[in-house]
């Protein structure tokens, strides 16, 4: 519910601020005061586009505030939430300031927040209802919501329908893009086909490639390591004329301690070290001299390490550093080139699969189509029953719901909305044969129908009294009084008829102070109201019969008021 409205410097109005009640807030005044004023700054704060020309002379800027209280619209909270905006129990604060320099400052609950944003919000708060929205309803997307909220079940059918036409859409899109990717995959699969022979026919081992590089390491050295090894054992165990060998002369050492310790104990430990150093000599003599005869140098062996260790090193080059990663490239690839071989059998599946998938869509959808059409049959009757009400007699509203050849996101269906205004005439596409004035009480029907229906809790209805008069100007107060026994509805009005309908009567004047014009927004009174109906009725000369008449105008509506709240 709207609770407050507050502007400053808006065209005429320098400062107003407004208290709104629950059901109807009726709004009159003398043509040029300013009501339309008042519509477009509710407008600015439900993220409609404001120039700044709008902004009233000598002033920098302009300022639109809004109070509103939202304990019965979980759809409000739900939004803030989302928004990450603060949500502060029940209570909803809405600022606009446009500023002559184009600046454009906009906060809701204190939170500074995008135009964007706040049209979504302003969404979910208020619907209204002008010239502009009577056209909303030839837009077919419109017509579809009305007949799915007509019918609650609807809802629930129509989400399930969504879930598997994702499904399906989801499977032909894998389809079509497994046959884009067709010529890919062929080159791909050759390519990995090669990668895979070249590596298998490699044979590789784990490590191979350390010892190749030790095993060529040595050959490559052998005459050199042949010749160090000749030369240490001849050192060891022969000798030659310049240099004795060491293990004979140990010898002879060993021999001449063995004499000394017989005259002196005292070198026993040089003796034993003496005859472990010739053991471990004499051991190390014979590993040399083994080494060395098992030494077998073979060119032919060295080209076929050398061969072997150049195609490892190719591999290495394609494949990865180490033998490791090589044969990891290789185990990827088969497992990559096994999946592109199921490829043929994976199209197959998802052929299968889209097949299942629209057989189930299919059955969605007839059950979707069906509670559409029991919805628009309903619905078309109701709208059809206030027409008659609203002065078309001889109208005619038919809302068409038939199968369509295409699945689409929102069903399998068209809508068609058709209407005749004149006996004998079949009805026809609605956008090509209603006028506007016929739109308007359409739409008027339309917002009764759904008043209960509706989550958005405000209604503002601008200019609904254009070109109307006598019994339909009754039947229209009647059907906005209908819709404010479910919702806050916010009326500006030219005639008595609906003005006496109000629960909260809103008078706008135009006043000069101070050479310049000033729009003055106060409730009337129970006798003001009275005389405002009685002028609006009769004109300027107010006469006690006016004032009568405007009496009996009230206690009907209060009495139509009543029975609207008691039967809703």
């Amino acid at each position: 519910m709207l609770k407050t409205l507050t502007v400053w410097n808006f065209a005429l109005l320098e400062h107003v601020q407004i208290e709104f009640e629950r059901g109807l807030n009726i709004l009159t005044g003398e043509t040029g005061a300013g009501k339309s004023i008042l519509i477009d700054s509710l407008g600015m704060i439900l993220g409609h586009r404001t120039s700044i020309e709008k902004i009233r002379k000598d002033r920098d800027w302009l300022r639109v505030e809004a109070v509103f209280d939202t304990s019965k619209y979980p759809q409000v909270h739900d939004f803030l939430q989302r928004s990450d905006i603060v949500d502060e129990d029940d209570s909803l604060i809405i600022s606009r300031q446009i500023a002559k320099t184009g600046k454009n400052t906009i906060q809701v609950n204190g939170c500074h927040v995008t135009l964007t944003s706040l049209k979504m919000l302003g969404e979910l708060l208020i619907d209204i209802h002008g010239q502009n929205e009577n056209q909303a309803l030839l837009r077919t997307e419109n017509q579809f919501a009305l007949v799915d909220a007509y019918k609650i079940e609807i809802k629930t059918c129509l989400a399930v329908y969504q879930t598997a036409f994702v499904k399906w859409n989801e499977l032909k899109e894998s389809l079509k893009q497994q046959e884009l990717d067709s010529r890919e995959h062929a080159q791909r699969m050759d390519m990995l086909s090669w990668q895979v022979n070249e590596i298998e026919a490699a044979k590789l081992k784990e490590a191979e490639d350390e010892g190749l590089e030790q095993e060529i390491k040595l050959l490559s050295n052998a005459e050199k390591i042949s010749d160090l090894v000749k030369s240490s054992y001849r050192l060891l165990d022969s000798g030659d004329k310049r240099q004795p060998a060491v293990i004979p002369s140990l010898v002879e050492i060993k021999k001449n301690m063995e004499m000394l310790i017989r005259y002196d104990t005292k070198l026993t430990n040089v003796m034993q070290m003496i005859t472990d150093a010739l053991c471990q000599i004499e051991e190390c003599s014979y590993e040399i001299r083994d080494y060395g005869e098992s030494i077998d140098y073979s060119p032919e062996r060295l080209n076929k390490l050398q061969e072997r260790m150049d195609e490892i090193y190719k591999l290495r080059k394609k494949y990865g550093a180490t033998i490791a990663d090589v044969l990891e490239h290789y185990h990827n690839a088969k497992k990559e080139l096994l999946a592109i071989e199921n490829y043929d059998q994976r199209i197959e599946d998802l052929k299968y699969n889209i097949v299942q998938a629209e057989k189930d869509l299919a059955v969605k959808a007839v059950a979707l189509t069906k509670l559409r059409q029991s919805s628009a049959e309903l619905l078309s009757a109701d709208i059809q029953k206030h027409l008659l009400s609203l002065g078309m007699e001889n109208a005619r509203f038919v809302i068409e719901i038939k199968d369509d050849a295409i699945y689409h996101m929102n069903g399998a269906n068209t809508i068609h909305i058709l209407f005749s205004a004149n006996l004998g005439e079949d009805p026809k596409p609605m956008q090509k044969v209603a006028s506007g004035g016929e739109l308007s009480r359409i739409a008027l029907a339309i917002k009764t129908v759904c008043a209960a229906k509706d989550k958005i809790g405000i209604m503002v209805f601008d200019e609904i009294d254009t070109g109307i008069g006598g019994k339909t100007a009754q039947m229209v107060a009647e059907r906005i009084a209908m819709v404010a026994a479910y919702k806050q509805v916010l009326c500006i009005t030219h005639l008595p008829q609906i003005a006496c309908m109000a629960d909260v009567h809103l008078y706008i004047d135009k006043q000069i102070q101070n050479n310049k014009t000033v729009t003055q927004v106060r409730p009337l009174s129970t006798s003001e109201q009275l005389n405002e109906i009685a002028r609006m009725a009769s004109g300027i000369d107010i006469t006690a019969a006016s004032l009568d008449n405007a009496m009996e105008m009230l206690n009907n509506a209060k009495l139509k008021k009543e029975s609207f709240r008691q039967n809703k």
